[in-house]
């Protein structure tokens, strides 16, 4: 019997006058070894990797690409045999046929089985081998995922194996941005250019063409008219619940995602006719009209959404109270500042296709894809697969409500079952009880007990809890509080709170559930647990974790007037500024020392005089350095630059408040490293404006094979840094920064402007590119600003950009919080990439 091509599915879809790839036949390299992973833009982004083996290349469609974090599985989708003359494709497979889209040579390299395995294991549906490449190297897994009778898609999934290679986070897609072949970006491939494309010399219209046919690649392809009529939105079904838990389940066979604090809903769209439904049915369209309004603007065919509704409070997390607030002004009366989400998780039905029936993972494969062109507010939710455990710890110590974990495998059915389970978050603190309160109902003698901790040797009133109690435990504690009740209140309690309360001498300890402390220090969603004897009520303080450490330069540095207050409307003071800044010199001095810096110094605190600071006579002490700079007048002069946190701490003792660094190292001034776009927005715009100007020069700078980071500025933007190797002019250095700002800004005039006129700014943001020029400086990352509330600089990933509600969600109080993120994968490897400056 004729053994089977396995290259006739390759060729059978593809028709080869009409795309440039290869058609190819089966043979081996010389060494029968090659892997090659090609970066493909068609309907979604990918990854496709490719094995040689058999004198083919087998193949995986990797979802979101390959990650080197142990902890991270990423869905890989076996797809058909490439040829080998494959390996070396690189170009753009023509729009309508197979695949269509750019296509990029990411990486290659050699692989081989570990000792004792083989190229044949992929058909046991495991596969343990190791690559030597330009970007993927170490051990590997791809494991294949448990088929559903009649499912036709063969899932597997691509995980890196702890060792030497292993990093957190997603480091490879997201820094490595252009060919290992041609060393072109996505948006060179697309424009099909090879190496004398340059925007040298061009300026204005000229200069904004070519950057915008640079931007074409990147930049979701705008969808087709839809030839037919849309139809009608699906009927609204029962949504599927979730069983509440104990733990966070185990293995491969659960995807996990963030449970989100606000309103299920379902929407059901075609076209312009969009519905909201609530998880009982009802049709709350008018109340949530701003979203209706952006699902129309999506021109979706009829389809069913399933998701969750979210307002954010201010510390940029999911807020219940916020979206009630929303919703009691009614009927679409919402504001700009009201930020409603939509945070889609599922696809029951599209285009009269009933998708219940399929397993998790590819409904929300379908949904991503659905959902391709959605800008925010609207957003699929991200899910990992495995590592659920680590997502739980991560949304607790975020102060969130918990995680939901779906069998991967499994359908959808409106109904509670087992295949959804939530795992919550819940804080467990001892409290005192000083009162109670009378019930209504004869069967409780009590309603609620009000509770308290000590802090500074003093009884503070921390609320009450209500629930939680069976009937023993009523009549236990009735029994107990019969005995202590007395006629003063043993803390002070406001007086509605007071009101009705039968007081007790606190002697008896409680243990409480909650979610968090309110901003009055009061528990919520608080339920009891059981009563404590363990400990006497003398020592029951709140739990709080461990200062983060600080630098012996407190020792080094003495700093007087501690208790000056310098925040006069937080009251924070000179002493509390210092103790911030003795914490958090690990995280800020590798970008702050040893560069140029101007200081804001306040001495008076910040409501009084402030000056920027770069010269100094002496003044600041032996741990404050100078480097002498050529001034353009002639001459030099010299510029202060610290190398360590008793620097940090010398220019405090001196009323420093903020730290402004050059973009260039001291030691090499005349050649920048770090390029900075301040995006500064008009008073009357939205911050989510500029959220999403920032998240679209990312994509722009992206196209141009550039990786940039997002920090908060402390003060009303957002800063897109960009990290450089040195090596070109300052000339060119601001050039390039102003030439991509102008760019932007005639793109787009209604949106953006790239001069400091404000006449020209108004209702616009100023991308302020000025910071890029010789002398001028950009507030450094985790310096405090001069404003009120001592807000900081905080970096952050582009992925959590969304989630905050404004550039100032942390304070110089948040040390400890800022050390919890700065070591979490999100921000591994923040503000640091080896990259040139794009020659255009």
């Amino acid at each position: 019997m004729a053994k089977r091509d396995p290259l006739a599915e390759y060729n059978r879809k593809r028709d080869f006058g009409r795309t440039a790839e290869p058609a190819g036949k089966r043979e081996s390299s010389a060494r029968g070894d090659r892997f090659i992973v090609q970066k493909h833009d068609a309907t979604r982004l990918h990854w496709d990797f490719r094995l040689e083996a058999d004198g083919v290349l087998k193949s995986w469609a990797v979802t979101k690409g390959p990650s080197p974090d142990p902890d991270i599985k990423r869905l890989a989708v076996r797809t058909e045999d490439h040829p080998m003359s494959y390996a070396e494709f690189e170009g753009t497979i023509p729009k309508g046929e197979y695949g269509g889209g750019t296509v990029m040579l990411w990486d290659r390299g050699i692989w081989e089985p570990v000792e004792g395995k083989s190229w044949k294991d992929i058909d046991k549906g495991h596969l343990h081998f190791t690559l030597k490449g330009e970007r993927m190297n170490g051990e590997w897994l791809l494991v294949r995922m448990k088929k559903r009778p009649g499912e036709k898609r063969e899932n597997w999934l691509l995980r890196k194996v702890a060792d030497e290679h292993a990093e957190e986070g997603d480091p490879l897609v997201e820094r490595e941005l252009t060919s290992v072949l041609t060393g072109r970006s996505m948006a060179e491939i697309a424009a099909d250019v090879k190496g004398e494309h340059s925007l040298k010399g061009k300026k204005g219209k000229a200069f904004a063409s070519e950057m915008e046919k640079a931007a074409k690649h990147n930049v979701r392809k705008a969808k087709p008219k839809r030839k037919t009529a849309p139809g009608k939105p699906p009927k609204f079904r029962p949504p599927q619940l979730a069983t509440l838990v104990d733990a966070v389940p185990t293995g491969n066979g659960w995807m996990h995602e963030i449970k989100f604090d606000g309103y299920r809903a379902l929407i059901a769209a075609a076209g312009k006719d969009v519905r909201v439904y609530t998880r009982s049915g009802k049709d709350w369209s008018d109340k949530f009209a701003p979203l209706v309004a952006k699902f129309t603007a999506l021109d979706l065919p009829s389809c069913l959404i399933d998701g969750e509704i979210v307002a954010y409070g201010k510390d940029g997390n999911p807020d219940f109270s916020s979206l009630q607030k929303v919703l009691k002004r009614g009927h679409g009366s919402q504001g700009k500042d009201d930020a409603l989400t939509f945070h889609a998780f599922d696809l029951l039905e599209v285009e009269g296709e009933d998708l219940a029936k399929l397993p998790n993972i590819e409904r929300k494969e379908r949904l991503e894809a659905l959902l391709r062109d959605a800008e925010p507010p609207i957003h699929v939710a991200d899910h990992v697969i495995g590592a659920g455990e680590k997502l739980y710890r991560a949304m607790c110590q975020a102060k969130q409500e918990g995680i939901i974990s779906k069998a991967v495998d499994a359908p959808y059915r409106g109904t509670r079952t087992r295949n959804w389970v939530k795992v919550k978050c819940t804080l467990r603190q001892e409290f005192v009880i000083i009162g109670w309160k009378k019930s209504s109902a004869k069967a409780r003698p009590f309603s609620s007990l009000l509770l308290a901790q000590h802090e500074d040797g003093e009884l503070v009133y921390k609320g009450n809890v209500g629930t939680g109690f069976n009937q023993d435990m009523l009549a236990d504690l009735a029994a107990k509080m019969a005995r202590l009740v007395r006629k003063t209140p043993p803390a002070e309690v406001d007086r509605v709170s007071a009101r009705g309360v039968t007081w007790l001498t606190p002697k008896l300890v409680a243990e409480i559930a909650f979610a968090e402390f309110t901003a009055e220090g009061n528990v919520r969603h608080a339920s009891f647990i059981d009563l404590r004897s363990d400990k006497p009520a003398e020592q029951v303080t709140p739990e709080e974790p461990d200062d983060a450490p600080q630098e012996d330069a407190a020792d080094e540095v003495k700093i007087s007037s501690r208790k000056r207050v310098i925040f006069p409307d937080s009251g924070q003071t000179k002493g509390d500024l210092a103790d911030y800044y003795a914490s958090i010199a690990p995280l800020m001095l590798p970008f702050a020392a040893f560069r140029p810096v101007s200081l804001v110094r306040c001495p008076q605190g910040r409501a009084r005089k402030c000056f920027f600071q770069k010269h100094d006579s002496g003044s600041f002490g032996e741990h404050v350095h100078h480097v002498p700079i050529a001034e353009k007048k002639g001459g030099t002069e010299d510029y202060l630059y610290i190398e360590d946190a008793a620097g940090l701490l010398a220019c405090v003792q001196m009323g420093t408040i903020e730290f402004h660094g050059w973009g260039a190292r001291s030691t090499e001034v005349e050649e920048p490293d770090r390029m900075v776009f301040d995006l500064d927005p008009d008073e009357g715009l939205d911050f989510g404006d500029v959220k999403q100007a920032a998240k679209d020069i990312r994509k722009k700078l992206a196209d141009l094979g550039l990786t940039s980071f997002a920090m908060l500025s402390g003060g009303k933007g957002v800063h897109v840094v960009v990290p450089l190797t040195p090596g070109h002019s300052w000339e060119e250095h601001k050039d390039f920064s102003k030439r991509f700002a102008e760019a932007m800004s005639m793109a787009e005039p209604e949106r953006f402007v790239a001069t400091m006129s404000k006449a020209k700014r108004k209702g616009k943001i100023f991308i302020d590119y000025l910071r890029n020029q010789r002398g001028s400086t950009a507030v450094v990352p985790y310096s405090a600003r001069a404003r009120a509330g001592a807000p900081v600089a905080v970096p952050i990933s582009w992925k959590e950009l969304n989630d905050f509600a404004n550039a100032q969600p942390f304070s110089i109080s948040d040390a400890k919080t800022l050390h919890k993120r700065a070591e979490s994968k999100a921000l591994a490897g923040w503000g640091f990439a080896e990259q040139r400056l794009p020659d255009i």
